[in-house]
């Protein structure tokens, strides 16, 4: 008798898996659990995009009020495991479940890509916010392409004498820098549009966060090519103490291993 396939081998425990997503690697993971025997699978999102990229399955969107509200939703719905597959600068919301986890019992996995390595020949300036990225960019150049998110263009905001340019999914709000032109886009970006932006606005230093992932690496290295410095902003850590996988197969290992 042929053995079955790993893949597509049901998940008889845990029986109700909680994705914390927002993320190409949350939207992959549901694909992965989609459809197995006894598995019910919630993918939650934060509802901070106005049009996301729904993943298959169950959703719901917006908070849950707090490790306090995460806890009691656990609870509620008789959740088996949880994978935070958040963005890895949504340290609000690791650091949320981490506590609401350890306040149920309920096993907890983070999801975290892989950061940004350098490579030789980058000019990266590596800072441990977004604050300490505007007190460094007025020596390092006055035309900014500014690809850290639409919610960080505030620290921006008090920066006279640098125009930014600015990639969003949404536009931002104030408030923001008095020099300022937005593009609405959303990835993955390629390597030839990064080169024809970063040449068309005459961009001089990049300002990004270390979240890692193909969809958005282009851009350094046309940085690289164009020997433009990089600001990359340090990614905050995992909550102490919990089990982390680099990709979709890993969570799907740790679940596995779980049943």
């Amino acid at each position: 008798m042929s053995r079955p396939d790993r893949a597509s081998a049901p998940l008889h425990r845990p029986t109700h898996v909680l994705v914390l997503g927002g993320t190409t690697e949350g939207r992959a993971l549901a694909v992965a659990l989609d459809g197995r025997p006894g598995l019910r699978v919630t993918s939650s999102l934060a509802g901070r995009v106005a049009r996301p990229r729904l993943p298959v399955g169950e959703v719901r969107i917006g908070g849950f009020g707090g490790p306090e509200g995460l806890a009691d939703w656990l609870r509620t719905e008789a959740v088996d495991a949880v994978v935070d597959a958040t963005h890895p600068f949504a340290a609000g919301m690791s650091h949320n479940a981490a506590l609401a986890a350890a306040a149920t019992g309920v096993p907890l996995l983070v999801l975290r890509r892989p950061g940004f390595a350098p490579v030789a020949g980058d000019r990266w300036h590596l800072v441990p916010s977004l604050t300490a990225a505007a007190e460094l960019l007025p020596g390092l150049g006055r035309r900014v392409f500014l690809s850290s998110g639409r919610q960080g263009i505030a620290a921006f905001a008090d920066l006279d004498g640098l125009h930014f340019l600015a990639r969003s999914v949404d536009p931002p709000e104030p408030p923001l820098p008095p020099s300022l032109q937005v593009l609405l886009d959303r990835g993955p970006f390629t390597l030839d549009g990064e080169r024809a932006l970063l040449r068309e606005h005459r961009i001089d230093v990049v300002v990004t966060k270390d979240s890692g992932g193909a969809a958005t690496a282009p851009k350094l290295t046309a940085a690289r090519e164009l020997g433009l410095p990089v600001v990359v902003v340090e990614r905050p850590p995992v909550p102490a103490g919990l089990p982390v996988a680099p990709d979709v197969a890993g969570a799907v290992s740790w679940l596995e291993r779980s049943a």
